[in-house]
C-alpha cells in the first residue's frame, strides 16, 4: 500500500502541483519503486516565492509574538496528532526505521515548541543616557526578514524543523526547499502550518536544481537571511553567494566524529552504546560516532562487543516491525561505502564485519567494522556518512587527542571515562561545537547545535538558533526639540 501524498510545491498559501522546470521522481529506497513524481520550481516559481515571502514578512513581523505563539503551538499540536502518518511517509521516502521515524517528527514538533517559547522571550535591554539630551536608549532585537531555508535528505523533518521553528518564532517569513529525494516530509510539515492557519507567504515550500534555486534565491534581494544544512563543499559555495549581498548566514557542515575511550572505561557498555549510536539511520547522521580510539588495553574487548553488536543488528524494510537499521538513501551511496571499504583494505585495515551490499532490490549495506585503520585510508579522512566505524588502538592520550582533532571537521566528539577531573581537561582539549561525554547525545532543542573549524558557521537549536533570525536595533530617544 503506497501511503506516499501527491507532491506539490506551497507558495503564496497554495498547493502547486506543476513546476516549470519539469518534475523528478520520488524513490523508496527499500524496494527501488516509484513513489511520485515531484514538481520542480523553475525561476518563475521562485521569483513567485521570493515575492510571496516579502509580502508575507510585512505581515508576520508586526504580528505579537504571544500570537506567533499561539498558531505554532496549533501547527506542532497537528504535527503530534498525525506522527503515524507522517512517519511512514518518511521511512517510505528516506528508508529509516519506522520508530525512527516517529520519533523524529514528536522531535521535531519539540524543537518548534522551544523555539516558539523562546520567540516570547526575545528580549532586549535599556541603556542609560549620557546626556540630559536623550532620555531613553533601547536595545531591542527585530526579526532580519525572509529566509531561505535548504535541507538535506538525512533528517526530512527534524532539520526543516529546526530553521522553520526559528525563522517563525523570530518574525521571519521563509522559503524551504528540502532535498528532493525526501519532499513528503517537509510537506507535512508545512501542511500543518497552513492548517494552523499561518497567514498566505510566511512559510512557502520550493523543490527543483538544488544549484539553480540557492542561486536565484539567495540572489534575490528580497531574502536577507539562508541557512543550510549539507556538504562542506556547497557550504562554501553558498557562503561566498551570501557574501555579495551581505547576507546573515548559518552553515551546519559536515562531520567526522571521533570517540575517545579511556583506560578506565566500561569496555563492553560503551561499545553496545556506541553500536547503537553508529548505525542509527544506517550511519547518515552527521553528528555520528565514526573514528573510535580506543586504549590499548581495551582494545580487543571493545571490538569484540562492538562487532558483535554490528552483527546483531536486523537490516531489513523500515517499514518492518522487526528492522532496526534500513537502507541507505539513494543508490549512490552503495558504490561510495564499497569504495571506502576497498579503499581502506588496499591500506592495510582489517575488515572485522560487513563490507558488502546486501542481495536484493534496496539500496542495504551491512553494518561494517574497520580495524587497525592507517592515516593513509580514506575513511580516515573523509566523511563516510554511511554504516562504516573505525576502531584504532591508542598508546598515548596527548597523542590520541592530536589525532582527534587532525581533521578539519570539528562538529561532535565524545570521550568515555569514569574520571570527571580527566574527563574536564581532555574535553576542553578538543576542537569540537559539541562535546559528549560518557553519551552521545548532544542534539537536544534547548542546546545550540554546530560546528568548528569547516563543520560549520552559527548555530541552530536552543537560544543561538532563534538568535540566528534576529538583527539588533538601537533607538535612541531625545527630549523633544
Amino acid at each position: 500500500m503506497n501511503d506516499y501524498p501527491t507532491p506539490a510545491l506551497y507558495i503564496d498559501g497554495n498547493w502547486i502541483g506543476s513546476g516549470s522546470a519539469g518534475s523528478r521522481p520520488v524513490v523508496n529506497p527499500a524496494d527501488g519503486s516509484v513513489l511520485a513524481a515531484l514538481p520542480l520550481a523553475g525561476e518563475e516559481e521562485l521569483d513567485l516565492a521570493a515575492a510571496a515571502a516579502q509580502r508575507g514578512f510585512e505581515r508576520w513581523r508586526t504580528t505579537p509574538a504571544h500570537a506567533r505563539h499561539e498558531l505554532i503551538g496549533r501547527a506542532t499540536r497537528l504535527l503530534r496528532s498525525r506522527a503515524e502518518a507522517i512517519a511512514r511517509i518518511m521511512t517510505l521516502e528516506q528508508g529509516k526505521p519506522l520508530a525512527e521515524s516517529r520519533r523524529e517528527v514528536l522531535l521535531s514538533a519539540e524543537i518548534i515548541d522551544f523555539l516558539a517559547e523562546e520567540g516570547r522571550r526575545a528580549y532586549g535591554r535599556l541603556v542609560p543616557p549620557r546626556s540630559q539630551a536623550v532620555f531613553a536608549q533601547a536595545v531591542t532585537r527585530v526579526p532580519i526578514g525572509p529566509a531561505a531555508l535548504f535541507t538535506p535528505w538525512n533528517f526530512p523533518m527534524n532539520l526543516p524543523a529546526r530553521k522553520v521553528g526559528a525563522a517563525l518564532a523570530a518574525g521571519c517569513s521563509a522559503i524551504l526547499k528540502p532535498a528532493e529525494e525526501t519532499p513528503g516530509s517537509a510537506m507535512e510539515l508545512v501542511r500543518a502550518f497552513h492548517d494552523a492557519g499561518l497567514p498566505p507567504g510566511v512559510l512557502n515550500l520550493v523543490c527543483g536544481d538544488p544549484a539553480q534555486v540557492s542561486s536565484r534565491l539567495i540572489a534575490h534581494p528580497a531574502i536577507r537571511k539562508v541557512s543550510f544544512t549539507g556538504s562542506i563543499p556547497v557550504g562554501k559555495h553558498l557562503g561566498e553567494l551570501c557574501a555579495r549581498g551581505v547576507k546573515r548566514y548559518t552553515a551546519e557542515l559536515g562531520g567526522h566524529a571521533p570517540v575517545l575511550v579511556l583506560s578506565d572505561a566500561d569496555a563492553a557498555q560503551v561499545a553496545r552504546l556506541s553500536v547503537a549510536a553508529k548505525y542509527r539511520n544506517a550511519g547518515q547522521v552527521c553528528t555520528a560516532p565514526t573514528r573510535f580510539l580506543v586504549h590499548r588495553s581495551l582494545f580487543e574487548p571493545f571490538v569484540a562487543a562492538f562487532v558483535a553488536g554490528a552483527r546483531a543488528l536486523r537490516v531489513g524494510n523500515g517499514l518492518a516491525p522487526e528492522s532496526e537499521m534500513g537502507p541507505l538513501a539513494h543508490a549512490r551511496r552503495l558504490g561510495e561505502m564499497e569504495a571506502l571499504v576497498e579503499d581502506a583494505a588496499a591500506c592495510g585495515a582489517r575488515l572485522a564485519c560487513g563490507g558488502r551490499r546486501l542481495p536484493g532490490p534496496g539500496y542495504f549495506f551491512e553494518p561494517t567494522v574497520l580495524i587497525d585503520v592507517p592515516e593513509s585510508a580514506r575513511i580516515l579522512r573523509e566523511e563516510p556518512f554511511g554504516p562504516i566505524a573505525v576502531i584504532n588502538a591508542w598508546d598515548d592520550l596527548d597523542a590520541a587527542i592530536t589525532q582527534a582533532n587532525a581533521l578539519p571537521y570539528g562538529l561532535a566528539a565524545y570521550l568515555f571515562t569514569r574520571d570527571l577531573a580527566l574527563a574536564h581537561g581532555v574535553s576542553g582539549r578538543i576542537e569540537a561545537g559539541m562535546v559528549g561525554i560518557n553519551h552521545f547525545g548532544v542534539s537536544q532543542p534547548e542546546t545550540p547545535f554546530g560546528g568548528v573549524k569547516e563543520s560549520g558557521y552559527g548555530s541552530e537549536s536552543g537560544q543561538e538558533g532563534l538568535a540566528a533570525y534576529l538583527d539588533t536595533k538601537l533607538t535612541s530617544f531625545g527630549g523633544i526639540y
